[in-house]
């Protein structure tokens, strides 16, 4: 028996060496040109699919997943960030996609061979050996569930529905693009609108109104990733100084308007008015219309102005904030607090308030 032992490691360690050897030579094939062998194909094939199943397991996927305001936040970034190397139903993919080993897959037909929470898996985590990047934001599943949303819907998407998606309904867009600075058409449009009003529902957050320093400020802590965005980090990463100038000179000349409610609730909206005008002392919540008034303007530039906002929007704010996951300001250290003091019930109550509150134009 240890004759037997001592022969087996003798054989693993004269492997061992052969192998050091062989990549020390530099031997070994990495062309993407060259492609697998077939055995090499299956095994790395076999491992990823195996190792996705088993990792997702703990996840459960959250309810309203078939949400129509969550799939358009996903196709937004999936038009900015996913469709040069995946395709899409009006594109097919790259060529220099199509020449990475492994070739990026096309989505449409694949998303169905995998549950919710595997793609979600994917989507966070990256795969290693195949270029598919990590979420580049810790902590915003919110994010990263709205991609998986998008997902869903994409196999059953033809060229004009995602067209329409990505992009929303046609004509006035492209009327309104030769009215507005390059940097907004190329890179804020499609998501906020050239109005700044917001595309969707509350998909995204309106910036038509919000100060020019207010924006700036984001757009450069988004930059720093300072406040946390796997969709717009990567966008603000790649403005030049005099872009985020123009950017943001641009959207806080606009005139602002009051966000179409997804639900209302008169006495959680009455219950809201109370948090934004008294607080409550007790639990050390100041009064909201403090720094961000009512529908007028707020005390500081520096603050966004709240009224009109989606609730959808400004609840996931306040979650963020509770949770440590809201960055990038120098106000930070006021809203955490806060935000940390309040119960989920009261933030509904908040966000409903502003929300059916017209701001007052600049």
């Amino acid at each position: 028996m240890r004759r037997r032992l001592l022969d087996a490691a003798a054989l693993l360690a004269v492997l061992g060496a052969g192998g050091l050897l062989l990549a020390v030579s530099g031997l070994v094939p990495v062309k993407a040109s060259s492609g697998h062998w077939p055995p090499t194909q299956w095994f790395l094939t076999f491992s990823m699919r195996r190792s996705i199943a088993t990792h997702s397991l703990p996840l459960r996927a959250p309810p309203g997943l078939d949400d129509p305001v969550l799939a358009l936040r996903g196709a937004g970034h999936f038009e900015t960030s996913c469709r040069s190397c995946h395709g899409a139903p009006d594109l097919p993919q790259s060529r220099i996609a199509r020449a990475m080993l492994p070739r990026p897959p096309q989505l449409g037909p694949r998303v169905r061979e995998r549950s919710p929470e595997e793609l979600f898996f994917v989507i966070k985590h990256g795969l290693k050996f195949t270029g598919m990047p990590a979420w580049t934001a810790e902590g915003r599943d919110d994010e990263v569930w709205a991609m998986v949303a998008f997902l869903l819907k994409l196999p059953a998407l033809d060229k004009e529905g995602y067209r329409r998606l990505v992009r929303g309904e046609p004509g006035r867009a492209v009327a309104m693009s030769q009215q507005i600075p390059a940097a907004v058409s190329q890179t804020c449009a499609r998501c906020h609108g050239a109005e700044g009003l917001g595309r969707g529902p509350g998909a995204f957050p309106r910036l038509a109104g919000q100060s020019a320093e207010y924006l700036a400020a984001a757009l450069e802590a988004y930059a720093r990733g300072a406040r946390r965005s796997g969709m717009m980090e990567p966008i603000a990463a790649g403005l030049s100084p005099e872009s985020v100038r123009e950017l943001s000179d641009y959207y806080a000349s606009l005139p602002a308007a009051r966000a179409a409610p997804r639900e209302t609730d008169a006495a959680s909206i009455a219950r809201g008015a109370e948090l934004a005008r008294r607080g409550v002392p007790s639990r050390r919540v100041p009064a909201c219309a403090g720094c961000h008034g009512l529908e007028r303007k707020t005390t500081k530039g520096a603050y966004p102005a709240l009224a009109g906002l989606s609730a959808g929007y400004l609840r996931l704010q306040l979650e963020l904030f509770a949770e440590g996951r809201r960055g990038g300001s120098a106000y930070v250290h006021l809203m955490q607090p806060v935000a940390r003091a309040m119960r989920p019930g009261e933030m509904r109550d908040a966000a409903l308030y502003y929300e059916s509150l017209v701001p007052a134009r600049r």
